[in-house]
């Protein structure tokens, strides 16, 4: 056991002074990971992710000099967050003639008597009139209106139940008031699903973690291809070291690598991007099981390639592959059983396990990825077992 652990200190000693394994481990995918959030914001700035802003909106309205009703509900559109409303106070006639010719995009009619009217009960109509090509802003201008004289009503309502009850007059605006301001007895909440699915920008960190941890548990594991055309593997034999220290030396460099180029990885999207995939002990568990799949299938490339070069296209097909089908770049939506076979992915694994981590789940939710996880790397590492050793054939 010594000197595995000797041999394995050494190349990771080794390795680390490699800059390419710095370089596929840190530098690329921290790089990769401030594009995608410089991406991200530029796209939440400009609306490229899916969100709008509302234009001003321009309302000319008609309403009875003295009003007190009339009046509050222009002070209740003008109030409105995250919209910019123009009212102009002017005459029927031009309000319609200004929402006609698309100089306001609304025009509203407050009818005289309208204050009176409403306290008695006798529902006096409140028109619009909408200007052609107007969009969403108008929609929502539309829907504050109706709700406005819905808490009037309900003021009103509110007022003549007062005075059947024999509540003194001078109470009875009071009441109205509490009426029409009162708070919904149904509360809305927004919530957040425990869908299992990350978000577009947890699913690209997820699976550009999952397509550089190919390349960097390669560095350690296709070293014995290297090792073997400069002759290093023939003298390391010639030691008294039995040959699966060699081995095992090799995968734990890769494992290594592995481990902290993902947890690099993650960590710098979680800071940069704002996503959240969870608690750290699941997420680590994740992590340790997608690596030791990594690194099994990088010892069957191993056993496949005759040549470093080899070793090198193998793994970057393996790795692109295997990418591209976890969602590294986009997502994938298919159904039948090329879903069930993506779903043995190990990259559609892992961003599967984050998934269910991100909706708060714990280890013991992980079973199904952390299954496919295990049994891919025990599959592989029983294949590379299994396959002739071309490279040695030479």
């Amino acid at each position: 056991m010594r000197a595995l652990w000797i041999m394995t200190f050494s190349d990771l000693r080794l390795n680390l002074r490699n800059r390419s394994v710095l370089l596929f481990a840190l530098v690329i995918p921290a790089s990769l990971m401030t594009v995608l959030s410089i991406t991200y914001n530029t796209g939440e700035a400009t609306g490229l992710t899916g969100s709008q802003s509302l234009s001003p909106v321009s309302v000319a309205a008609a309403v009875p000099e003295g009003d007190r009703l009339g009046t509050t509900l222009l002070t209740a559109l003008t109030h409105l967050n995250d919209l910019d409303i123009d009212v102009e106070l002017t005459s029927a006639d031009r309000a319609r003639a200004l929402a006609g010719s698309g100089e306001a995009d609304l025009a509203l009619f407050v009818p005289e008597g309208f204050t009176d009217a409403v306290r008695a009960g006798r529902g006096p109509t409140v028109s619009t009139v909408r200007a052609d090509g107007t969009g969403a802003e108008v929609e929502l201008l539309l829907s504050v209106i109706g709700g406005t004289l819905e808490q009037f009503h309900d003021g009103a309502l509110a007022a003549r139940a007062a005075t059947a009850g024999g509540v003194p007059a001078a109470e009875l605006d009071q009441v109205a008031l509490q009426a029409a301001l009162r708070e919904p007895s149904v509360a809305f909440l927004e919530g957040r699903t425990s869908s299992e699915q990350l978000s577009a920008t947890g699913a690209l960190v997820a699976g550009q973690a999952g397509l550089f941890l190919f390349f960097t548990v390669g560095f350690g594991v296709l070293a014995l291809v290297s090792e073997r055309e400069t002759g290093t593997w023939t003298r390391l034999c010639s030691l008294p070291l039995r040959p699966w220290t060699i081995v095992a030396s090799k995968a734990l460099v890769s494992y290594v690598l592995g481990v902290a180029s993902t947890g690099v990885l993650l960590t710098v999207g979680i800071l940069l991007l704002d996503v959240d995939f969870g608690a750290p002990l699941p997420i680590a568990l994740l992590v340790l099981c997608a690596v030791a799949a990594g690194t099994s299938l990088m010892f069957v490339v191993a056993r496949l390639a005759r040549t470093a070069e080899q070793a090198n296209l193998f793994q970057t097909a393996l790795a692109m592959i295997l990418g591209l089908a976890g969602g590294a770049f986009f997502p994938l939506s298919v159904s039948g059983p090329l879903d069930a076979i993506l779903d043995l992915n190990p990259v559609a694994a892992f961003s599967r396990g984050l998934g269910i981590t991100s909706g708060g789940g714990g280890p013991t939710d992980l079973g199904a990825p952390v299954a496919i996880l295990l049994g891919s790397a025990a599959v592989t590492a029983a294949l590379s077992l299994l396959l002739p050793d071309r490279g040695r054939a030479t």
